[in-house]
């Protein structure tokens, strides 16, 4: 117990220690979100965005974030929904655990060494929150699996609507996680068909009152394109562990790995309950999962990481001898301790440049024009780079300290509740990163190609400023451009009209 606290205290520090919206891919276009939100209504609402609630998922952080960020102020605000998200992940799992084996045992710790998997650590915190919340409506629905019905169909109804509300992909999780329970139960109890079709029917009746609801209201849960990238499913799974090193996470997913494999030779390791079935499901739904899904990166990534919060629940480990017991602790606080030093680092990294882009915020006139570039051939860096991708979100808090607009602000129908004002919205991208500086000059020099996306196919004449983020380079277009700030990882420019 004395190292898993001491553990807790390593894990959650860099929440507590270090201002963290710079250091994660997603966070700051979150945060700015929450300042829009927060001041809609008021004399301070931005220019530019509008609030449109109506029935969607995926709006925990909306909903909570900003009648706090009025009393204690948006960011901390945003920092205290992050950490809470890690607690509830750390917490939901041992949850689980708790109801499953009837104690708390190794649940905890496998938790603790996936608080910076790659979605956690890239920002993606209404997934966090989401699934934080799932774990522990899993516990509570197996903690009612035998009693009435009517008992069942009341837990079931909360715990759905709650989930829907909060993310559209942990409410997937509940819902495949208790199924396939389900299944097990009667397959093991050798019970009715109509039983069986009974419990599930109960599981899936809040679900589909939602979904009827969606559509009397016409709403959605996102864009439409669904792509599968079945060659990198194999790459996922050694990714996964830290979001900034693929060199320390491929080195704790083989630890892992081996030390599950010798236990197992040594039948150290037994599934509980629904284990086999579970671990057999998730790892089907990983595979047939697509990478975006309804505009949605990573998708198929965030099944691992359930599966590694769930799964453990339905494992018991009993260790040959104190030797392995002690070994296996020490491996685990390896892991925990190396990731929160990669994260640390990253972290502390972009102070200067999270500092520096808030004083350029202060060059930017009010309800300035802001587009962001990347000054590599493409818009993305190579997974050998992934500590490069945090600063792509940081321009986008100009529509916080400057009233700016910036089109790569996350704003698309059915994943968010705000919306580009009608006069911009053709330069608005719901989702999107920052284009490539090869493409801008192209646009200016020769106009613009076919299949442009419209943002960007007049950008000298639509925007006024260009952040240019990546390690800087030399003006790329000194006639165009004028250079008013620069930091290690990304430049300002006004553009000339």
């Amino acid at each position: 117990m004395a190292v898993f606290a001491f553990l807790c205290v390593v894990a959650f520090g860099p929440v507590l220690w270090i201002n963290i919206p710079a250091a994660m891919v997603d966070y700051p276009n979150h945060l700015a979100r929450m300042f829009v939100i927060a001041r809609d209504g008021t004399a301070h609402a931005s220019p530019f965005y509008q609030v449109n609630w109506t029935v969607i998922p995926n709006l925990a952080m909306d909903l909570l974030v900003p009648p706090l960020g009025r009393v204690i102020g948006v960011e901390m605000a945003t920092r205290l929904f992050y950490l809470l998200s890690q607690i509830l992940i750390v917490a939901g799992a041992m949850a689980i655990e708790r109801v499953v084996k009837g104690r708390v045992h190794i649940a905890g710790f496998v938790a603790l060494t996936f608080l910076y998997s790659l979605p956690f650590a890239w920002g993606f915190v209404n997934f966090e929150f989401g699934l934080g919340c799932a774990l522990f409506g899993i516990a509570c629905a197996l903690a009612v699996l035998e009693r009435s019905w009517l008992v069942r169909l009341a837990a079931h109804t909360v715990i759905i609507g709650w989930l829907f509300v909060a993310h559209f992909f942990a409410l997937g999780v509940y819902g495949f996680t208790i199924g396939l329970h389900e299944l097990w139960r009667g397959w093991s109890r050798r019970g009715p068909v109509t039983e069986i079709f009974g419990r599930l029917a109960t599981l899936a009746l809040p679900t589909l009152a939602l979904l009827g609801v969606m559509l009397a209201s016409e709403s959605s849960v996102g864009g439409s394109e669904t792509r599968w990238f079945f060659a990198v499913k194999p790459l996922w799974c050694f990714q996964i562990m830290s979001g900034y090193s693929l060199t320390a996470s491929a080195a704790s997913v083989t630890a892992v790995l081996t030390l599950v494999f010798v236990l197992g030779r040594r039948r150290s390791l037994r599934f509980e309950q629904s284990g086999v079935w579970l671990a057999v499901g998730y790892a089907l739904l990983y595979m047939a999962m697509p990478s975006k899904l309804f505009d949605t990166s990573f998708v198929d990534l965030r099944v691992i990481v359930a599966a590694a919060l769930i799964l453990p629940a339905f494992i018991s480990a009993r260790f040959p001898s104190l030797i392995w017991a002690r070994g296996t602790l020490a491996l685990v606080a390896a892991i925990v301790i190396l990731n929160v030093a990669i994260v640390l680092g990253v972290w502390v990294s972009y102070r200067a440049d999270y500092t520096a882009a808030k004083e350029s915020f202060r060059h930017l006139p009010k309800s300035a024009m802001v587009l962001i570039g990347h000054n590599g051939a493409a818009a993305d860096p190579p997974l050998s780079n992934l500590s490069e991708y945090p600063i792509y979100s940081v321009p986008t808090l100009a529509v916080q300290y400057a009233d700016a607009f910036v089109p790569n602000l996350f704003t698309e129908p059915g994943k968010q509740p705000i919306t580009a004002r009608a006069p911009w919205q053709r330069l608005d991208i719901p989702y999107g990163g920052p284009a490539p500086i090869s493409l801008l000059k192209n646009i200016a020099e020769r106009g613009a190609p076919a299949g442009i996306p419209s943002f960007i196919r007049t950008w000298p004449r639509d925007f006024d400023y260009l952040y240019l983020v990546g390690p800087p380079i030399a003006n790329p277009m000194p006639g165009r451009l004028v250079e008013v700030s620069r930091a290690p990882r990304f430049v300002l420019y006004r553009i000339r009209k």
